[in-house]
């Protein structure tokens, strides 16, 4: 029997591995002739994201499926800007992926019985590896966290640059808008991913979309009857074989996370929880880079405190200095929020710092969710049945939120517009009435937009599972490499 052995490379970031450990966990699982390495390329990741990891492959098939923490790479610092941070990584981790690759050629070499490479699975934004498979005659593929509609806007803005030499960095205050083949409505062009709005990450941006065209094919954290237009849109003749396979979401309970599982936070959230009735709950959490200044947590706060339901509040306090850095969480909530919030709302709310987010999504008390649009927090609140009420902050968050809102019906806008300004003063504030409106919106029990999202979680439980379309779709990427061994 032949063995193939793949290679994954995600980049360091909890939402990529997940999703590209549970690839490597299903390829294994469909196949008994295929083996799986994922390469972390960086050992700064969260500690917990490489428990998360090794646990998942440890209880998967071990023999057939590792994690391999790459050694560091010294140019990598604190101080290099995020676009040359990303160049600076995948470049300087080359010569260690090459030699972790070398090891698996010569032990097929050695012994015909070893699995023999067949390929890669890059992330998008890790694409610039692709010079390693070409060394070693082999293909590769990509791996998008991110949707299929943004895929589809990726190519279809780096054509209107290309083709049409439109300047995309006029975009972000046109008050036009535009069509794209992957959306079947018009989005304003404010709204369209922001890594084309400055001129070094659009580079970037253009570089990988560029690159993307070059791949055997495109797998995608997503599911056909959740994208199905954006997906159709892709099966264009010019666009590589897509691979829908997802929804890929971290399991509950899963990584050994030193913040949640034994923690007393973790435990005093989950049995706050526990007494409130289901579906009673508004839950507000903003992604790992998400925290707003002292008015925009004024404004919420009085939002919350009107709107008459019970919240869970995940509440970050920003970077000192409007430093790009993570949030951290607050010593006191009393220093942020207004006077006497805590003690009004203490029978109906709770402020927590960093939150266990799919435990509390996948939690019955749980009926709406406010949230940044990041795309693994879509796919979980789809997952759970939560709809969802959209903030996005950065990023393509802002597209994500058209895209759920206006183009598929399955979340309330809170503001779609609104950017985070994590370089100064000019923060857009939204108004407590705006907030209050979307929280009563998203909170009505028997709104089209909870019946959508409810079916559509039915419907991401099955596509992975024999019969499913992502599982299909599974089973033709499966058929292609091993057509490479041919």
């Amino acid at each position: 029997m032949k063995k193939a052995e793949v290679v994954l490379i995600p980049l360091p970031a909890m939402g990529h591995i997940v999703a590209v450990v549970e690839i490597a966990k299903l390829l294994v699982q469909r196949d008994d002739r295929l083996y799986t390495t994922v390469l972390v390329m960086h050992p700064t990741v969260d500690p917990s994201t490489i428990n998360y990891m090794e646990s998942l492959a440890a209880s998967t098939l071990p023999d057939r499926m590792r994690v391999i923490n790459l050694p560091s790479v010294e140019s990598i610092t604190s101080d290099i800007e995020p676009n040359n941070w990303l160049r600076s990584l995948v470049e300087g981790q080359k010569p260690h992926v090459k030699e972790y690759v070398s090891k698996i050629r010569t032990q097929f070499e050695m012994n015909p019985n070893s699995p023999r490479l067949s390929g890669f699975i890059f992330d998008t934004f890790a694409s610039r590896m692709k010079d390693v498979p070409h060394e070693f005659g082999v293909p590769w593929y990509v791996f998008s966290a991110s949707g299929a509609a943004f895929i589809g806007s990726m190519l279809h803005l780096t054509a209107l640059h290309d083709e049409q030499g439109v300047d995309l960095t006029e975009l972000k205050n046109s008050e036009d808008e535009l069509e794209m083949p992957c959306l079947a409505n018009p989005i304003p062009a404010k709204l369209v991913p922001s890594m084309v709005f400055e001129k070094d990450s659009l580079t970037t941006f253009l570089e990988h979309a560029r690159i993307l065209t070059e791949a055997r094919g495109i797998l995608i954290n997503t599911f056909l009857e959740f994208e199905s237009y954006a997906i159709n849109s892709l099966s264009d003749g010019k666009t590589p074989p897509v691979y829908p396979v997802g929804p890929f979401v971290k399991r509950i309970g899963g990584g050994g996370d030193p913040r949640s599982d034994d923690s007393n936070n973790y435990r005093d959230i989950m049995e706050w929880l526990d007494d409130q009735p289901p579906l009673s709950v508004m839950f507000l959490c903003f992604g790992s880079w998400g925290s707003f200044k002292e008015k925009q947590v004024k404004e919420i706060a009085i939002a919350l405190e009107h709107s008459g339901h019970r919240f869970l509040w995940s509440l970050r306090k920003p970077s000192q200095n409007d430093e790009m850095q993570s949030p951290s969480d607050y010593e006191d909530f009393q220093s942020i929020l207004p006077p006497g919030f805590l003690e009004r709302t203490a029978m109906v709310g709770k402020v927590i710092g960093w939150a266990p987010q799919v435990e509390i999504l996948s939690h019955s008390a749980v009926g709406g969710f406010a949230s940044h649009c990041g795309w693994n927090s879509i796919l979980e609140s789809l997952r759970f049945g939560v709809p969802v009420a959209t903030w996005p902050l950065y990023a393509e968050q802002q597209f994500n939120a058209f895209q759920m809102v206006i183009e598929l019906g399955l979340a309330v806008e809170i503001k779609m517009d609104y950017r985070n300004d994590f370089y100064g003063d000019n923060e857009i504030i939204v108004s407590s009435d705006d907030v209050l409106k979307a929280i009563k919106s998203v909170m009505e029990e028997n709104s089209e937009v909870r019946k959508k999202v409810k079916e559509m979680s039915r419907v991401s439980e099955k596509t992975l599972v024999d019969g499913g379309s992502s599982f299909s779709s599974f089973c033709r990427l499966i058929e292609d490499m091993m057509g490479n061994m041919s």
